[in-house]
């Protein structure tokens, strides 16, 4: 009998294990496939060295035909695996009497943890192309003629300036702005930097829970759509060509308002380039615009659209985007920093004897902080209208001589189009 009881206890036990493993089996689950992009970003300061750990979370969510996978704000764990010397910053640096050695994290994502806690292998490549993002949205038409569009191009310059001192973590900001002027600082990676990288091995996601139409997915009343995208090329105003031809793909689905699929998620828009300028010597800065008048669904359906460039994510603050979509860095203020470093520069050569230390330090702009103790210790007044001298040269050739800043967009940028579907055939030219 002892021995009956414990047979049968111990087929019990065996057969709700196996009922237990075949339950968690039956879990469904969704595969990502190979090559598909992800925006992973930061929100916290992070030290420029060598093995960091990097918490980072997903910036958009990400669909799999049709169908949610991995949500927003998703933790991305990875960490730092190389720092590359940062060449052109380091120059730049220099000439400003900043002998920082500049570095290029390469990050590497290694697991992603689920809204239950569990974590799985994420397998990407790895990346040196993050930096603070910035989302450019279309603003709406400007009113008047061109004296107009100066001025408000002008109190926008104004507008940039003042935020540095009324924004949040404004401190911060000023004791970044006091460390750039020593000759050497600490490194770190910005707060806000972000990361675009491609799925290298399909990737097994367990559906904790029933997808829906509802959410970040667009709803379609009619027939205008707001179309996210990754372009799936790079494009930038120095090599870029205008008719040169583009794509993109479409990283949210659409739905009508019945809940069908208007446009799924994996559609492939056709376009090209319209507008494109390198930048040139003499401030002139590059100039890019793109558009798209079709788009092929998975099935192989085409739809001619016409549409508006409506957002686009742009590495760092220095771009602006206009209503019909064009890309070009922000003017300079070429007039009113070189003028003031022009006037501070005189200063030690004022023939009052009064105060020449004082008049030494703050002439002496053009090496940093460096500069002004050199200035104001040296005893020499020429030495320190010399500094200030080269520095109002540097400002001069930076901003009327040398060449403006391209307009880059690298693969797999995330892009927002209003689009409209034509009813007639797209004109060749």
């Amino acid at each position: 009998m002892p021995g009956f009881y414990y047979h049968s206890l111990a087929g019990l036990l065996f057969t709700g294990l196996f009922l237990g493993s075949t339950c968690r089996c039956q879990i469904p689950t969704t595969t990502i496939p190979s090559g598909t992009p992800v925006v992973v970003g930061i929100n916290t300061h992070l030290p420029m060295r060598l093995h960091e750990p990097v918490q980072g979370y997903l910036r958009y969510p990400v669909f799999v035909n049709g169908i949610m996978i991995l949500p927003a704000k998703t933790e991305i764990d990875g960490t730092v695996t190389d720092l590359l010397p940062n060449r052109p910053r380091r120059n730049n640096a220099r000439l400003n009497g900043d002998f920082t050695p500049f570095h290029t994290p390469v990050v590497r994502f290694t697991s992603l943890t689920l809204s239950n806690g569990t974590t799985l292998e994420f397998s990407v490549n790895a990346t040196s192309d993050g930096a603070p993002v910035y989302q450019l949205v279309a603003p709406p038409p400007r009113k008047g003629g061109f004296l107009r569009q100066q001025y408000d191009a002008g109190m926008q310059m104004v507008h940039d300036q003042l935020h540095l001192l009324t924004a949040p973590h404004k401190g911060d900001r000023l004791l970044q702005l006091f460390y750039h002027q020593l000759p050497y600082h600490p490194e770190r990676i910005e707060s806000g930097t972000s990361w675009t990288v491609e799925t290298t091995a399909p990737i097994a996601i367990p559906r904790l829970k029933t997808a829906s139409a509802s959410g970040t997915e667009t709803s379609s009343s009619s027939g205008s759509w707001l179309i996210r995208a990754y372009l799936d090329q790079s494009l930038s105003s120095a090599t870029a060509k205008a008719g040169e031809p583009i794509k993109a793909t479409v990283a949210e689905p659409i739905y009508n308002p019945d809940h069908s699929i208007a446009v799924p998620q994996g559609a492939v828009l056709i376009g090209a380039v319209t507008t494109c300028k390198p930048a040139r010597s003499f401030g002139r800065a590059g100039l890019l615009r793109f558009d798209f008048k079709q788009i092929v669904m998975p099935e192989g359906k085409k739809e001619n659209i016409q549409t508006a460039l409506a957002g686009v994510d742009a590495a760092g603050d220095g771009l602006q985007m206009n209503a019909e979509g064009k890309v070009k860095p922000k003017p300079q203020d070429k007039l009113v920093v070189p003028l003031i470093l022009g006037i501070l520069a005189s200063r030690p050569l004022d023939e009052d004897a009064h105060f020449q230390g004082g008049k030494n330090f703050v002439g002496a702009n053009g090496i940093g902080l460096a500069g002004n103790i050199i200035g104001w210790t040296g005893g020499s007044r020429y030495i320190a209208a010399g500094i200030g001298a080269y520095g109002t040269t540097l400002s001069i050739y930076r901003r009327w001589i040398a060449s403006g800043h391209q307009v880059s967009f690298p693969r797999d940028t995330r892009i927002v189009l209003q689009a409209t579907v034509r009813r007639s055939a797209v004109l060749k030219p």
